[in-house]
């Protein structure tokens, strides 16, 4: 790969900066779905670490390696909740301040657990890209130092060391299912893996509602989407008009996208608690989403990545006990 990609070394040295700051999730083989889909399939569990996502990973990486005075400057970033939550966390481990801009449409219980981590919140507009106004105006006016959620080659580097466990755990993996919203964990993920062993399938999952990542490489090029209400929440929002590093990253490493519908998201957040006892929301269940809604095909064994687990348990009851999306 050449620049600006982020490289195998990046992401290799990010697992030795982060060790003991997150945690090394499970992976899990699924009975259930592995007769479903006629290969192994294993069930990476992110949605078990520290703050109950990926994020922490891609957080910790950026904030060890600002420099003393970045940090005491204090961080923002814009946030769909999991990003935010897990900035929050590392900036109060680090011993500095964190405030984390999001749009209306990010659901109260991600505000609550970006506040019980020590985080500042700000709600601005009723899009990332109206939240992101004010993260800009706070670096501009405040002096503030940004770690933004994705596109950002420390933030891509920590995501990428689940791709390094998952070659570990599961040598043999012939594709690996990865929730796609802006692309810092695909990216991350895509990198690693294609590093060591090209020929394994990356296969990005989002949903219909707002797909921004599956509109830009439709379109060749970082377009803006409407941004909606969906039950895969953390998957929403744009990926900047002007992204360095995610897009290109994505568009050359990424092998296939799906898009699911409200109640094959719907279905893959019950099948996650009812199959395999594990509490998932909406972003993290895609992977099992697609496997159900018969999207994937492969010809040998899957990772499928449950990238969160922060969904609003009422919300969760409802799906689980009531059905529908």
């Amino acid at each position: 790969m050449s620049a600006p990609f982020v490289t195998l070394a990046e992401i290799e040295a990010a697992r030795d900066r982060t060790a003991g700051h997150v945690r090394r999730s499970f992976l899990d083989r699924s009975p259930t779905l592995s007769r479903r889909l006629g290969h192994p399939v294993h069930l990476k569990l992110e949605h078990q670490q520290i703050t109950g996502s990926f994020k922490l990973r891609g957080a910790t990486n950026a904030v060890l390696s600002l420099d003393a005075e970045a940090r005491a400057a204090g961080l923002v970033a814009v946030s769909t909740g999991n990003h935010g939550r897990a900035l929050a966390h590392a900036a109060r481990a680090a011993g500095c301040r964190a405030l984390i801009c999001m749009s209306a449409l990010v659901p109260q219980a991600k505000i609550d657990g970006i506040r019980a981590a020590g985080g500042e919140t700000r709600i601005v507009g009723r899009s990332q890209d109206e939240a992101q106004t004010e993260v800009d105006r706070l670096i501009a006016h405040d002096g503030m130092t940004m770690v933004p959620p994705f596109d950002h080659p420390a933030v891509i580097a920590g995501q990428g060391t689940l791709g390094l466990e998952i070659l570990e755990d599961a040598p043999e993996v012939a594709a690996v299912l990865v929730p796609v919203s802006g692309g810092g964990l695909v990216s991350g993920v895509a990198a690693a893996i294609k590093a060591r062993r090209p020929e394994v399938r990356i296969i990005g999952i989002t949903m219909e509602r707002g797909a921004a990542m599956h509109a830009s490489l439709a379109a060749g090029r970082p377009v803006e989407v409407e941004e909606q209400a969906t039950l895969a929440d953390s998957l929403g929002g744009g990926i900047g008009l002007d992204n360095r590093l995610t897009f290109a990253m994505t568009r050359a490493l990424v092998d296939d996208m799906i898009l699911l519908t409200e109640d094959e998201i719907a279905a893959g957040i019950r099948h996650c608690y009812r199959e395999e006892g594990q509490v998932v929301e909406g972003a993290g269940a895609v992977g099992v989403a697609a496997i159900l809604a018969g999207r994937v095909r492969v010809q040998g064994p899957v990772v499928a990545i449950l990238s969160g687990g922060n969904i609003d348990r009422n919300d969760h009851r409802r799906l689980v006990c009531e059905g529908g999306p």
